[in-house]
């Protein structure tokens, strides 16, 4: 195997400056779109632990199950845990989940590797690879290319995954701009490799926002609102309608942890099965209007918090979340 890594820097170097500076737009518009500030909030206040958690799963996990995660409550994290790992278990007659002891296991491995670089082996691009694909078939290393510059490429099968540490300091690169093709492929396989869900599962889950309609001295009102993805409600049939009801528990606790406020309800949801089938985007809308006239001085002097749990009385599916006030 040629053990050499060419990069032709004068060639490239006005197309990768272009590429870096469209990869920067793409990643901001991005992250405005897709990760709002609300979440980049919540992880900000993670403790340590679930924090970690957040940052080994970050390859796996979806989109909806790291929203529903920053959602919940702290004591209901570790439930939320178990159920993520449950998942992806392969084979849950067994004792052990041999998925769950695999990822953990690369997690590890890629620190051992790759520790050299000014973060956890996992986090460098070589590490996200490991994690993700295993290690490669082969290796081709070359300390010094002709172009100036250190490069690795891993082989899986056929497939060619390329990294450069341009200055030889032990920081590698993954270079994406090889082709098209190359980037098409390279995305389809690292998709492919993070579908570890079994079977087609539908998180239960909902959004929600709370609006303050009068603010007084003496009284606060307003009108919590919150959308339940039909898509993601278990229904039972009757009367030729898919009908449930969905329960509503409702608590504000001051800084202290007080309950200042609490309301109990339910909701009957029916929809035909065709309706629902011609339009899956559609949610379920439900409105709760509150007033507080106690203990306003104390909501106004310290972080208070909204605590939502929704329950689907059909199949027992709930969730609780938690919003600061």
């Amino acid at each position: 195997m040629n053990n050499s890594l060419i990069l032709n820097k004068k060639k490239g170097g006005r197309y990768l400056i272009l590429l870096i500076f469209s990869l920067l737009l793409i990643s901001c518009f991005s992250f405005f779109f897709t990760s709002s500030c609300y979440y980049y909030k919540l992880e900000q206040k993670l403790d340590p632990k679930n924090a970690e958690f957040l940052s080994k799963v970050r390859y796996i996990i979806t989109s909806q199950e790291r929203k529903i995660f920053l959602e919940l409550p702290d004591s209901e994290r570790e439930n939320f845990k178990e159920e993520f790992w449950k998942r992806r278990d392969p084979d849950p007659n067994t004792e052990e989940n041999e998925f769950k002891m695999e990822y953990l296991d690369r997690i590890e491995k890629a620190n051992e590797l790759f520790g050299t670089e000014p973060k956890p082996g996992y986090l460098t691009d070589r590490g996200r690879i490991y994690v993700l694909f295993g290690p490669p078939s082969d290796r081709s290393t070359n300390p010094m290319s002709s172009g100036g510059g250190c490069g690795e490429i891993w082989y899986y099968g056929n497939f060619p995954v390329i990294f450069v540490d341009s200055n030889c300091i032990g920081i590698f690169k993954l270079i994406t701009y090889i082709n098209l093709a190359y980037m098409h492929d390279l995305s389809k396989a690292q998709a492919q490799s993070m579908q570890t869900i079994i079977g087609e599962t539908i998180l239960f889950d909902f959004n929600w926002n709370v609006k303050k309609t009068l603010v007084e001295p003496d009284k606060v009102e307003g009108i919590i609102i919150i959308y339940v993805p039909y898509a993601n409600i278990w229904f039972k049939e009757e009367d030729n309608k898919l009908k449930t009801t969905l329960e509503v528990r409702l608590e504000l606790k001051d800084s202290k942890g007080h309950l200042v406020w609490k309301h109990e309800d339910s909701f009957e949801v029916k929809i035909d099965e065709e309706e629902l089938k011609e339009n899956k985007k559609m949610k379920f809308k439900i409105e709760i209007p509150f007033v507080i006239e106690k203990d306003l001085d104390t909501l106004r002097h310290g972080k208070n918090h909204i605590f939502v749990l929704l329950r689907n009385k059909t199949n027992g599916d709930e969730i609780q979340k938690i919003m600061e006030f």
